[in-house]
């Protein structure tokens, strides 16, 4: 027991020498990164292939389902805005994943055709899949390829 306080101890002095700032800017990263392989792992392999679901409880109340899309959307907004933010010179902080994962929140015209056409990208796709062999999940299927039609 005092191993492990002696151990925070210490990575506590550590993170005031390089700054609050810092361990902060890397636990969002951390955290931000985690929450986007999650996503990326656990998407069902047909996705982007089927259209978008139209069934299920917050579906049938429609008061639920606005709520839902409100807060959805607003949060969204709010990891593009910091996601902006961070992503200037000299502010600490995974900016561009804020902003991927916010606008991957955010429902706009043309979303889903956006989102087609980055995984049509040969790395893009490949790289998606290989991250989705690892956690043993199925490749990912894009409306347009040869072989999913």
């Amino acid at each position: 027991m005092s191993n492990l306080l002696e151990l925070v101890r210490q990575w506590l002095q550590q993170l005031r020498a390089v700054g609050w700032t810092a361990g902060i800017a890397l636990g969002a990263f951390a955290l931000s990164l985690a929450a986007g392989l999650f996503v990326v792992v656990r998407l069902p392999a047909d996705y982007f292939v089927r259209g978008p679901a139209q069934s299920g409880f917050w579906c049938s109340h429609p008061a639920l389902r606005l709520t839902l899309l409100v807060v959805k959307n607003l949060l969204g907004g709010m990891l593009v805005l910091l996601g902006l933010v961070m992503a200037l010179p000299l502010v600490p902080g995974p900016g561009l994943l804020f902003v991927v994962v916010g606008l991957g929140l955010v429902d706009f015209p043309g979303k889903r055709a956006l989102e087609r056409r980055l995984l049509r990208l040969p790395r893009v796709l490949a790289s998606v899949n290989r991250l989705r062999a690892r956690f043993g999940k199925p490749a990912l299927m894009v409306a347009g390829d040869k072989e999913h039609g």
